[in-house]
């Protein structure tokens, strides 16, 4: 069993490469976004903590999390960001680990996070692969998927781990030109590598 941490900022495509390792590797995905959306579910201990940290105006009529409004709060306030990156890593962290532990059959497993290295995942990986990508790429990303305007997703980008970190700290990097082709051509050769 091999784990690999994918990580990088937000619009990079860490979904993508992550997408590619599944279909042409068989890589068993964890994806640390999707874990946190499947624990702030209504009734789960993590989203009661983060109501109790937060107030319930961030609940909507239903006890559902009204995630633009919590995302409007922490890119805008660096104190409750890192007290939701505190909730969070506890949750998410002891989730992830549990699922490794599930999946250690497989021979690879890796671990989609924007947060690896200040989350600390990045010790339960035997690599990391850091994904990067051009600023105005990254911006047009996030708009489109997250429905958000320029503004918001460079404050994104702002708060995340930047390129010249990730150059230090990562096993390899992969530069995301947006040619789905090149990125697989990429993966391949570095799995190449990994694999052995």
């Amino acid at each position: 069993m091999k784990v690999i941490g994918v990580t990088g900022t937000s619009g990079v495509g860490k979904t993508t490469v992550c997408e590619i390792l599944n279909k042409k590797f068989n890589a068993y995905i964890i994806d640390a976004d999707e874990v946190a959306r499947e624990l702030s579910k209504k009734g789960n201990m993590y989203l009661q903590v983060i109501a109790e940290y937060f107030g319930q105006d961030i609940l909507d009529s239903d006890g559902n999390l009204k995630r633009k409004e919590l995302a409007c709060i922490i890119y805008n306030n660096k104190e409750k960001r890192e007290a939701l990156n505190s909730i969070t890593f506890k949750f998410v962290v002891e989730e992830i680990k549990r699922r490794i532990d599930l999946a250690k059959e497989s021979k690879l497993i890796v671990i989609d996070a924007a947060l690896l290295f200040e989350s600390k995942l990045n010790e339960n990986c035997d690599i990391v692969l850091g994904i990067i990508a051009d600023e105005t790429q990254k911006v047009e990303r996030i708009c489109t998927r997250d429905n958000i305007t320029e503004e918001m997703a460079k404050k994104r980008i702002a708060v995340q781990i930047q390129e010249e970190e990730l150059l230090q700290k990562a096993d390899y990097i992969i530069k995301n030109k947006g040619d789905i082709h090149v990125l697989e051509k990429d993966i391949t050769i570095l799995y190449g590598k990994i694999s052995k």
